[in-house]
């Protein structure tokens, strides 16, 4: 009975933490969508001043509606322009219009993305992977406000005024956009954590943006609160001016949104909190407490007879000027108090990540990161062996075939002479006809071992996968190939070798991976899976290869429990098979286990792998099965 009793008194109190966990969480999920719905609002009023947004989220519901809500912040009539991370200079310039040049038989001009968006929004696609002369020619452009355009035989010059939506899909900081192309934009948003089905609060109306928009030009802002947001970014150790000066159209944008024409020390407050707190480099210093001497006059001198008479001013008159030395005391007094809530109210706001990073001291070294080396091109159809032709507009690399397009051109003509569509002679060639050179180039390949290092059998399947991976990496200068590294065991699985061409690296990873646990084949599935879907975007075709006896104990939640794991493994397989991911599946039972081979097949055939029963595979046999199965040509 008396357990029966203090049964509901345990679990009250846990119920009830997890209500307020749970409401905590809303709360916090709400004051982010706040500020995401503010920043659209202030990048639609001044998306030129402000520059933009740095958006740190996977493609989601989350980041549609986010964007909707930016697009509708915008209005009618304001362009709202995509640019893709392989988007070829002539599409990001203009150039050229060569269909429109043969129709009229004079050079045309067609405007590029820069030029198209002026007065809206440019959105770019993977901003992590953009390279490193997309994002000069952005920069540039958003600095001169103009776009030049000197190539095909043309100069043009286009006014062009735009903010810049980076969307970042980046794992880590170290792999973000370009440190240039951020220092540019005024805010910096990550929206993982939230919830699609959460209410978005509407701030603004279109309508008031529109209204505010027009209003801006008349905002002024005094030279205090400039001040105060430059002390507050000295303060966080931000080195570059462009803080300030956004942080000052931040203000005057929200002073704006508010009808007002003059900013206030609220609309300040929010500037340093939006603008100011993702660029810290350095916590703010704590405050110091004053030496007693600074509020003590000073000691008397040594001479008594000096102490004895004491200094009058000499001129009465001057006396009535004290008032406004009062006066101008005061007002430092009231810019001091203005400059410290601003610098409480950025640190506030400071992300947890990059707070962690300023305790321990890392901030400096990631604002000196560079770009450099870090983007790789996606291989275009640009090289390799001649193929045959397809129709396709040429530009952007694609190099024209002028041959099978006369030739494809050559029918048509009596027809096209009798229509008289074109009044120049010649031969009349129109988009339809242009064919350009298709190449076959070799697949640049990452293999994605997935290994099961549960058991007592773990460690002769780590060695096979390490003789495996290093013999596959002995090729990669010449293949161009890449390795990476799954493991799971326990209730979790890890990736312990991102893609790389790196043999120390690998060797690293895999000697400082231990054996033993449970088998969370799911979880290993899944992980192999999402590094799969890494690499298609990066261009690349990934194939997974799987060592494991098919034997799933522990299932995607962590508990242990054979079918449940099972059934959970046999989702992630077809999973795996639905994203068309080419797999082989390395059965590494023991021999004589007909149980554990049947397992090990019906994954396999779920994922729609290959099935390779190598009980006791050594290391080149299996990376002679991965080069087998590895496609040698792609075509372009």
């Amino acid at each position: 009975m008396a357990n029966a009793s203090n049964a509901p008194a345990t679990d009250a109190p846990d119920a009830a933490a997890m209500a307020a966990a749970g409401d905590d969480a809303a709360e916090a999920r709400a004051a982010v969508w706040t500020d995401a719905a503010m920043i659209a609002a202030l990048i639609a009023v001044d998306p030129a001043g402000l520059g933009g947004v740095h958006i740190k989220a996977w493609p989601s519901p989350v980041r549609h509606r986010w964007l909707d809500l930016m697009k509708e912040m915008m209005g009618p009539g304001r362009p709202f322009r995509w640019v893709p991370v392989s988007a070829p200079e002539s599409r990001l310039l203009g150039g050229l219009d060569l269909t429109a040049t043969l129709e009229a038989g004079r050079p045309m001009v067609a405007k590029g993305l820069l030029a198209e968006a002026d007065g809206g929004v440019l959105v770019a696609t993977m901003a992590e992977r953009m390279a490193t002369e997309t994002a000069a020619r952005i920069t540039q452009t958003m600095d001169r406000g103009a776009v030049t355009l000197e190539r095909d035989g043309l100069t043009r010059q286009f006014d062009t005024r735009f903010g810049l939506i980076a969307l970042d899909e980046s794992d880590t900081d170290e792999d973000g956009p370009p440190a240039a192309l951020l220092d540019r934009l005024a805010f910096s948003l990550t929206l993982e954590g939230l919830r699609h089905d959460d209410d978005l609060p509407a701030l603004f109306l279109a309508e008031e943006v529109a209204a505010a928009r027009q209003r801006l030009p008349k905002v002024t802002i005094g030279d205090p609160h400039v001040e105060a947001l430059c002390r507050t970014a000295a303060a966080l150790a931000i080195g570059s001016i462009r803080a300030e000066l956004l942080a000052v159209r931040a203000a005057c944008a929200s002073a704006a949104l508010d009808g007002r024409r003059e900013v206030d020390e609220d609309d300040a407050l929010l500037a340093a909190r939006l603008v100011l707190s993702h660029r810290a480099r350095a916590l703010p210093a704590p405050p110091q407490q004053q030496d007693d001497d600074e509020q003590q006059p000073p000691p008397p001198p040594e001479d008594d007879a000096q102490t004895d008479e004491p200094e009058t001013p000499p001129d009465l008159p001057d006396q009535p000027d004290e008032p406004e030395a009062d006066t101008d005391r005061d007002d430092l007094a009231d810019n001091a108090g203005e400059e410290d809530r601003m610098v409480d109210a950025a640190q506030a706001a400071i992300p947890q990540d990059l707070l962690n990073r300023l305790i321990a001291g890392q901030g400096a070294r990631a604002a000196n990161r560079s770009a450099k080396g870090k983007q790789k091109k996606i291989a275009g159809a640009r090289r390799g062996r001649p193929t045959g032709t397809r129709r396709g507009m040429p530009g952007g690399g694609e190099r024209l075939n002028v041959i099978e397009t006369l030739r494809s051109a050559a029918p048509w003509q009596p027809l096209r002479r009798a229509q008289g569509q074109v009044a120049h002679d010649g031969v009349q060639v129109r988009a339809d006809d242009f064919r350009i050179t298709k190449f076959k180039q070799r697949a640049e390949t990452t293999s994605i071992f997935v290994v099961d290092a549960s058991g007592s059998a773990a460690l002769a399947r780590l060695a096979e996968a390490k003789g495996a991976v290093e013999i596959l990496l002995a090729d990669c200068y010449v293949r161009r190939d890449e390795v990476a590294l799954v493991a799971f065991r326990g209730t979790k699985a890890d990736v312990l070798l991102p893609p790389t061409r790196s043999s120390a690296r690998a060797k690293r990873s895999l000697s400082a991976l231990p054996g033993g646990g449970g088998t969370p084949l799911a979880l290993g599935l899944d992980a192999a899976l999402g590094v799969a879907e890494g690499e298609r975007r990066r261009g690349r075709r990934p194939i997974v290869v799987v060592l494991s006896d098919g034997g799933a104990n522990i299932d995607r939640a962590g508990a242990a429990g054979r079918a449940q794991a099972k059934e959970d493994a046999l989702k992630s397989a077809q999973a795996m098979r639905a994203a068309g991911v080419q797999a082989l599946f390395v059965d590494t039972s023991e021999r004589g286990r007909m149980r554990g081979k049947a397992l090990a097949r019906e994954v396999a055939a779920a994922m729609g792998a290959e099935y390779l029963p190598l009980p006791a595979a050594d290391a080149r046999a299996l990376s002679t099965a991965v080069r087998a199965r590895t496609p040698a040509d792609a075509d372009g």
